[in-house]
């Protein structure tokens, strides 16, 4: 015998529950009795009672008017037949109440539901739930997309499964039936399971009328034999519709009157929004990060405001950056592992972080509020290095103002001033920059703490004596120890001052026989030359040092014609003992002003084909209304023939690129 089998009302109706109805009509019982309805009663018959049963159906409601007085004993308790009536109904007689909601995706295959974009940051990804099963030996094989396309394979390590719940999918096509493997090992058998995984398009969120397309596109060149399955990682940008809007406020000189507006100072408008994606040999796109997963240019919100850069793989996988006022940690599946405020009293992290075997995190960053020698309080540019441990929490400050010399202007004075990093005004190109004494504090060129006299552009961590090599676009190369002291500088000898002229490095040539080289670095009956305005003075696995040269301000003067510039992937071998360097290799000065990159750009060896890997990330800068070309290579060591070259086109004109790197997605999910 059911627990209720009628209810009665003051209606003479039958109620079938044929569609589940019931549960309304409960619901319609529980609003009368919270609003004090009192006529309403619930007695429990059995079939003895006279009233007709309905085969098939599990419950028939009758209401009709109760009038016999034998009923009237149980008026004392209708609330509590009510509400006992009603928690009866849906614990009992109605599970499908309990469980009223959507439908989870269903398990598909031998594991559970496959779920796109996870994280909601990457949608060219997927997690394959486990659903409860115990594999091991993963390995997942994203198939390329037709003819000549480029699979994507990987292990997947038991940290990572953990990690997830699930299998990871990388390298995904956008808008496509993705056809992935499978194979593992369950209960000491090989398995292979197949999936068809559907993605959407990618989107760009800031296209105006300066749009030429909606992304990036990218254009195959040269894919020897033997890189078709390279993946490379393009950290890229697009101007926001409303460009800079964004500034902070400095301090009013003493002088200033009340009315006077405070002055802009610091680099807050380096502000623009990512275009973050790994591209194939073939030129499609296989990995996107959502601009607003870090980035949102739709609201005045500082901490999601600025210039998404130094992206720099660790050795567990995941990827460190900087953006602005915040330093990150994030992995391919768009899992944001680390989102920290820089500490206070900084500010402005831009081009660079890279983490240390000592758990630590190398970023460069501005000073805010830094008190300079004549009294005045200003935002610094890009002068400040920072470790910082996992937690956020300070470990270390190198303050280049004290280090170095920070009124030295040889190389200033000699940049064309069209470019500054990716400050880019056209209508200056090919000019010889001037340096104005009264220069305003900000993001622009000038001596002293508070413009931008040293503009570092990355930091290599040199575990072997615990020090810092420092890329300083408007000075030189620089190895700073732990005591805060320079062990060694390589750049033109013009402008240093006594204490650092002492730490120079002595060009030599391969007989270590010193070289005569001038002032501005013009070096005789030799190929060795200076880097100038360079990025990305990296140690190698081999332990020289690779640097991309970009060659503006060449021997600290402007050519005759812009045409006659161009820039090198080069490498140095450095003697500390001795204090000399020599030139070892260098690749892109055959290749003249077609090559040439003005600002941005990063070289890196890879031993694992004997190459050197580039990106100019601002080749054909200067030419009005077309887009500018990220020129991506990798260069055969020994023969310097030219392996890989793909061309990233900016998706607005004059639109500078930043860096790319290399991934191998072997090391992304163990």
């Amino acid at each position: 015998m059911n627990l209720i089998k009628y209810i009665h009302l003051r209606n003479n109706l039958i109620y079938h529950d044929n569609d589940n109805r019931l549960s309304l009509l409960i619901i319609a019982l529980f609003i009368l009795h919270l609003r004090g309805v009192d006529d309403i009663e619930f007695p429990f018959w059995d079939s003895a009672d006279g009233m007709q049963s309905n085969a098939g159906c599990p419950l028939m409601i009758k209401m009709d008017l109760l009038q016999s007085q034998e009923n009237t004993m149980l008026s004392t308790t209708r609330k509590t037949l009510v509400a006992g009536a009603i928690a009866f109904a849906i614990g009992a007689i109605s599970p499908a109440l309990q469980a009223a909601g959507m439908p989870a995706a269903p398990a598909v295959g031998n594991f559970g539901s496959v779920v796109v974009d996870p994280y909601g940051n990457s949608p060219l990804t997927a997690l394959i739930n486990l659903n409860g099963h115990a594999i091991s030996d993963v390995k997942v094989t994203v198939l390329g997309k037709g003819e000549n396309g480029v699979a994507v394979s990987y292990p997947v390590g038991k940290q990572s499964l953990l990690t997830y719940d699930g299998i990871p999918i990388f390298g995904l096509y956008q808008k496509h039936d993705n056809q992935v493997t499978i194979e593992y090992i369950e209960a000491g058998k090989r398995k292979k399971d197949s999936y068809t995984i559907r993605t959407s398009a990618i989107v760009n969120k800031y296209m105006d009328n300066r749009s030429l397309t909606d992304l990036q596109q990218v254009k195959p060149v040269k894919v020897a034999k033997g890189f078709e399955d390279r993946l490379y990682l393009v950290n890229t940008h697009t101007f926001t519709p409303q460009g800079s809007d964004l500034h902070w406020s400095g301090e009013k000189d003493k002088n200033a009157g009340l009315l006077d507006a405070n002055p802009a100072t610091g680099s807050m408008p380096f502000d623009i929004a990512p275009f973050t994606f790994i591209v194939d040999t073939q030129g499609e796109y296989r990995w996107w990060l959502n601009q607003d997963a870090l980035y949102n240019a739709h609201d005045v919100d500082v901490n999601k405001r600025g210039y998404l850069m130094g992206i720099r793989e660790t050795p567990r996988g995941t990827f460190t950056a900087v953006q602005g006022q915040r330093w990150y940690e994030f992995d391919m599946m768009g899992q944001v592992l680390n989102n920290h405020r820089l500490p206070r009293g900084y500010l402005d992290a831009t081009h660079e972080s890279v983490e240390t075997p000592n758990d630590t995190v190398l970023l460069r960053v501005g000073k805010r509020n830094y008190v300079r020698e004549d009294g005045q309080r200003v935002h610094t540019i890009r002068d400040h290095i920072l470790e910082v441990d996992k937690s956020g929490r300070v470990v270390d400050v190198w303050d280049l103002n004290l280090i170095l010399d920070p009124l030295r202007d040889s190389l200033l004075g000699a940049l064309d001033a069209g470019a500054v990093c990716v400050n880019v005004d056209l209508d200056q190109a090919g000019k010889q920059a001037k340096l104005e004494p009264d220069t305003p504090f900000g993001d622009a060129l000038g001596v002293g703490p508070g413009r931008n006299w040293a503009h570092v552009n990355s930091i290599a961590y040199d575990p072997k004596d615990d020090s810092i090599i420092l890329s300083s676009r408007h000075q030189g190369v620089v190895k700073i120890g732990r005591d805060k002291q320079v062990k060694w500088i390589l750049a033109p000898s013009e402008g240093w001052n006594e204490k650092l002229s002492a730490k120079l490095l002595k060009p030599v040539d391969a007989q270590n026989k010193p070289l005569n080289c001038s002032a501005k670095g013009v070096c005789e009956n030799s190929d060795f030359d200076f880097a100038y305005t360079q990025h990305t003075a990296w140690l190698s696995p081999k332990g020289t040092l690779t640097v991309f040269d970009n060659g503006d301000g060449r021997h600290l003067e402007q050519p005759a014609l812009p045409t006659m510039k161009y820039s090198r992937i080069v490498e140095y071998k450095i003697d500390e003992k001795n204090m000399t360097v020599q030139q070892v290799w260098e690749y892109g000065k055959d290749r003249g002003y077609e090559w040439y990159n003005p600002i941005t750009s990063i070289v890196e060896y890879q031993p694992d084909r004997d190459t050197m890997f580039s990106f100019g990330g601002s080749t054909n800068l200067f030419e009005p209304g077309q887009p500018t070309t990220g020129r991506l290579n990798e260069i055969d060591y020994k023969t310097k023939d030219v392996k890989v070259e793909l061309d990233v086109l900016s998706d607005k004109a004059n639109q500078t690129h930043y860096r790319a790197a290399l991934i191998r997605p072997q090391g992304l999910f163990l």
